[in-house]
């Protein structure tokens, strides 16, 4: 499958890279696309280049998005200015109003302006990033077709959730009827493979670990993002899916630890496809881009 772009080229590579669970000929009550780290920006015709990777995704029919984000280039630097802050939010907009589905964000690391004037400004911080990717809260949570879906927010200290977002996180889990399956998702990892030479992960990953074993008839699969990286880890019933990076490369060339044009290391860019189950069952299934800005 292949689609040409005006001043570029991209394409589905040849084999699409499966971290999946085996499951059988049976038809997912649920179809969804996992995207993350998009890190969208003006330059070097990536608008465009981003709108055809999305125009890709969406081939596949998806019932709706998880964007795991880091959704702008950055927020974060010091030399961030309000005008390039609200540039960025507007490409954005102009990227995602393109989904025919329904969009569930999650608020990544480089998303928040952190340098406004003053910390009273509207565009300072975490309640900006939730209202410019319409969230209801910074964390928060809903059901799709029997499946409950938790969206959390890592960004605080020591990559953690904070302890008015934990003890949500383990009511709402203690609420849920016995055996109801569960999708968490946050920009970083909770558990990964890969933390340990890029990126990192959750500096509460134990307390979530136990958590998540409590519950082990509910709690199914993490999707996170944040590594540019692909891996997957299965631990006590869980699956913990961490997917590469639609941007790749932050939508450069790469360097020299990359194993091709816009990988990070031996990651290309690409979006996921997770079907879901009725039975609990959770399928991963990474699709590589090929870039050509």
């Amino acid at each position: 499958m292949q689609g040409a772009l005006a001043m570029g080229t991209l394409s589905i590579l040849p084999e699409a890279k499966s971290l999946a669970n085996p499951v059988s000929l049976k038809k997912p009550i649920l179809t969804i696309a996992h995207i993350t780290d998009v890190h969208i920006h003006g330059q070097n015709n990536v608008p465009e280049v981003a709108k055809r990777c999305l125009q890709e995704t969406l081939k596949h029919k998806v019932d709706f998005i998880l964007n795991g984000g880091d959704s702008i280039m950055d927020a974060s630097y010091d030399n961030v200015t309000r005008e390039m802050v609200t540039e960025q939010w507007a490409i954005w907009d102009n990227f995602i109003k393109q989904a025919n589905v329904e969009v569930y964000s999650c608020v990544g690391n480089h998303d928040p302006w952190w340098k406004a004037p003053s910390k009273t400004d509207e565009m300072y911080g975490i309640p900006y990033v939730v209202k410019r990717l319409h969230m209801p809260h910074r964390y928060y949570t809903f059901n799709r077709k029997g499946w409950h879906f938790f969206i959390l927010d890592g960004n605080n200290k020591g990559t953690t959730l904070d302890p008015e977002q934990m003890e949500w996180l383990k009511t709402s889990l203690a609420n849920l009827s016995p055996n109801t399956p569960v999708v968490l998702m946050s920009h970083f990892p909770m558990l990964s493979v890969t933390n340990s030479w890029a990126g990192g992960q959750h500096g509460d990953y134990k307390e979530l670990k136990a958590l998540f074993y409590k519950h082990k008839d509910k709690v199914k699969a993490c999707f996170s993002g944040h590594q540019h990286l692909l891996d997957r880890v299965e631990y006590n019933g869980v699956n913990y899916f961490l997917n590469g990076a639609m941007s790749g490369f932050w939508w450069g060339k790469g360097d020299k630890q990359s194993a091709g044009p816009y990988f990070y290391e031996e990651t290309p860019p690409g979006y996921a496809i997770v079907k879901l189950f009725a039975d609990g069952a959770v399928e991963n299934e990474y699709f590589p881009l090929s870039l050509d800005i």
